[in-house]
């Protein structure tokens, strides 16, 4: 059972201190509100926490879809307690949601292949793929870009050009779950006992192409509204799926927002094409404001970087400079020296003129 689901002789070598305490395996199939369905090898079994867990684990360090655990199992019961989560080969993180919010939040752990999937109707926005490409880079799995319901879409020339001017080598699919359309491409990227997450905002049809993908309806699904192409919320948890080819596919609800998350890694690799200009540029520390030699004021005004884009990668990386000072307070007290040192400058710049005015 637990092969199916990913086991590997890697895992058991990492479980040998939890199976000393007389815990078994098990991974997290489903995760809602704090409630937990785990697979071991007796099967499915609801599962809460352990007090010490409950009390002991930072915001990171909960349980989600994807983990392998360490449980004591009453199989009696249908049940099992989860006393540890094993470390994670990979997981996708986005920042907290809600103002003032300064954690990241495990949206899925332990994928192989991260689906980011985006509809091809008026919702397509090629500025919140790179958010995506960005969280999905810096989590380690292999970033797929799914443009779902292709029977729907006008141009599909067009929605590829647009998705292919920002996915910097990362495969992009066109598919349709109505049509079956590029599903065949799609299901060469999910391997038996690999695990894949579909990521994207409400109504891009994520659920849809889960049941494409397993034959029949596993998760229930929702149209767009008319007025403005955008989804409604449909899946309301997080679930692990096997699919019929072996493989693994996880579910995730949509985001109203993607917040990026320590994700400096996978900025420069969803924004490789703007990193490699800026190292042609004459003077190292160039501000690309109005320097001399500046490869990106040249890329820009011959048109071969993207206005859009550029400023795109701008507010990505402003954001995450914030919230990096924001939650550093050794960095919050650099930046307040440095805003009195130039503070001090400018009024020392400015009675100098005065004196001679």
């Amino acid at each position: 059972m637990l092969e199916q689901f990913g086991w590997s002789d890697a895992l058991q070598q990492q479980f040998a201190g939890y199976a000393a305490e007389g815990l078994i395996p098990a991974r997290v199939i489903v995760q809602q509100r704090g409630l937990y369905e785990v697979v071991s090898e007796s099967g499915e079994l609801s599962a809460t926490l352990r007090g010490k867990l409950a009390h002991e684990a930072d915001e990171g360090g909960y349980p989600v879809t994807g983990d392998w655990v360490a449980i004591r199992e009453r199989p009696s019961e249908g049940s099992a307690t989860i006393h540890h989560v094993l470390p994670r080969s990979t997981a996708f993180i986005r920042r907290a949601s809600g103002p003032g919010a300064a954690r990241g939040q495990v949206v899925a752990a332990n994928v192989d292949v991260a689906l980011l999937a985006a509809s091809m109707n008026g919702d397509l926005n090629a500025r919140r793929l790179e958010r995506y490409l960005a969280a999905a880079l810096e989590s380690g799995a292999d970033p797929v870009i799914v443009l779902t319901k292709a029977d729907m879409c006008l141009d599909i020339t067009a929605c590829l050009s647009e998705v292919e001017a920002v996915s910097i080598g990362v495969p992009v699919l066109t598919v349709s779950a109505v049509t079956g359309e590029g599903l065949d491409a799609l299901r060469a990227y999910l391997k038996p006992r690999q695990t894949a997450v579909v990521l994207g905002s409400s109504g891009v049809g994520k659920s849809t192409l889960v049941n494409a993908l397993a034959g029949k309806a596993i998760m229930a699904t929702q149209g767009i509204r008319e007025d403005d192409a955008r989804g409604r919320h449909t899946t309301t948890h997080r679930e692990l799926v096997l699919l019929p080819s072996g493989a693994l596919l996880l579910d995730t609800p949509g985001m109203r927002e993607l917040g990026l998350w320590d994700a400096g890694d996978g900025m420069s690799s969803a924004f490789a094409d703007i990193e490699a200009l800026a190292t042609q540029c004459r003077f190292h520390d160039c501000a690309h404001n109005t320097e001399p030699g500046c490869a990106i004021i040249e890329a820009l005004d011959s048109g071969a970087l993207d206005a859009a884009r550029w400023t795109a990668y701008g507010k990505l990386q402003r954001e995450l400079d914030f919230h990096s000072i924001k939650d550093d307070p050794k960095a919050q007290a650099e930046n307040r020296k440095k805003r009195i040192r130039l503070n001090k400058g400018h009024r020392a710049e400015m009675k100098f003129r005065k004196q001679y005015e």
